[in-house]
């Protein structure tokens, strides 16, 4: 088996769950971890026993096989391209930028590159999703008619957060977005979205909402409603449903056990996952298996920059539906 030198960019939330993952993986050796802040480097570097270095020494050195890209949203495109021209392979968290315009712009030159770009919507890798999926592919529940999406986080992000995430749209339902497109096998064409800040004033004094809910129609004309919330009080709230002509597929929240009480207060059953970091946490193993075997050279990137750019796309058109009060069309390609 290969083992792969990988170095990680950002050492925030996701940099610190992917070291951890990339630490303990048999396929990957972490060689070094960059960051602006030394000390958030450091501190990760210590906890899974790698070093800390610049982007610019790890883009110059030549041991180091691929770039995992964690570093601030904002700045993802950028250091994809730098990996790329310093002849790296690279790992992306999403979203791959948050300007599509500038997106579309780099996807010549990223398509060009001879090393592959593989970008991490990790609900594809998510167990029970591709069950669902396995299962509509096989022709369960006949042709797809509507299909349904809760995204609801547990509690609000830290308020400064908020200015540098992108928005709800690209920083949040861009995972439903993808996971759509994904279930659905096809583009979406219309959308529709309706936001507000239900949950703190202080997101909407910043120019963003805490709670959506947006329509889209597909090229076929599949409806999908998607759910999202900043806040639940109660866990991470993760529901699909697919309708299709002869049947319909759930996915529920994964308890943390099956066994249920009843007592006479009433029936008492476990609580499902509470942060993303536990829901996904397969999902987030998996897709650094998909990535190692990218490497290898027995995979392609299973989603890339023009599943990025689809995404985006359907983030901004939420953006202006919700800004215009009314439906938004999509260029059939977009």
């Amino acid at each position: 088996m290969k083992i792969h030198n990988v170095a990680l960019v950002g050492a925030g939330r996701m940099g610190g769950l992917h070291a951890i993952n990339l630490a303990a993986s048999p396929r990957f050796r972490l060689a070094a971890i960059a960051d602006h802040s030394e000390q958030l480097a450091s501190g990760l570097a210590g906890e899974v026993g790698s070093k800390v270095a610049s982007y610019d020494d790890i883009l110059g050195d030549q041991s180091v096989d691929a770039v995992l890209v964690a570093s601030s949203t904002s700045s993802h495109l950028e250091n994809v391209l730098l990996a790329l021209r310093a002849g790296k392979s690279v790992f992306c968290e999403k979203p791959l930028s948050l300007d599509a315009h500038a997106l579309a712009e780099a996807l010549p030159e990223i398509e060009a590159s001879a090393k592959p770009v593989f970008i991490a919507f990790n609900r594809r890798f998510d167990p029970n999703l591709r069950e669902l999926k396995a299962q509509f592919d096989g022709g369960a529940v006949g042709k797809i008619e509507t299909l349904h999406i809760i995204n609801h986080d547990p509690a609000l992000p830290r308020i400064e957060f908020i200015p540098r995430s992108g928005g709800l749209f690209k920083d949040f339902t861009i995972h439903d977005f993808d996971t759509a497109s994904w279930l659905a096998g096809e583009e979406f064409v219309e959308l529709y979205a309706a936001g507000a800040c239900l949950i703190d004033q202080k997101i909407g004094e910043l120019g963003d909402i805490d709670t959506a809910k947006l329509v889209l129609r597909s090229i076929s004309g599949v409806l999908c409603l998607i759910s999202n919330s900043r806040r639940t009080g109660y866990g991470y709230d993760q529901r699909v449903e697919l309708f299709g002509s002869k049947g319909a597929i759930r996915v529920d929240n994964v308890p943390g056990t099956t066994v249920s009480r009843f007592d006479e207060g009433g029936g008492n059953g476990a609580s499902f996952p509470y942060s993303f970091a536990e829901r996904y946490a397969e999902a987030y193993r998996a897709e650094l298996d998909h990535f190692a075997d990218v490497l290898d050279g027995n995979s392609a990137p299973s989603t890339g920059p023009r599943d990025a750019l689809r995404a985006l796309r359907l983030a901004d058109a939420a953006e202006q539906s919700f800004r215009v009060g009314g439906p938004v069309q999509l260029a059939q390609g977009e």
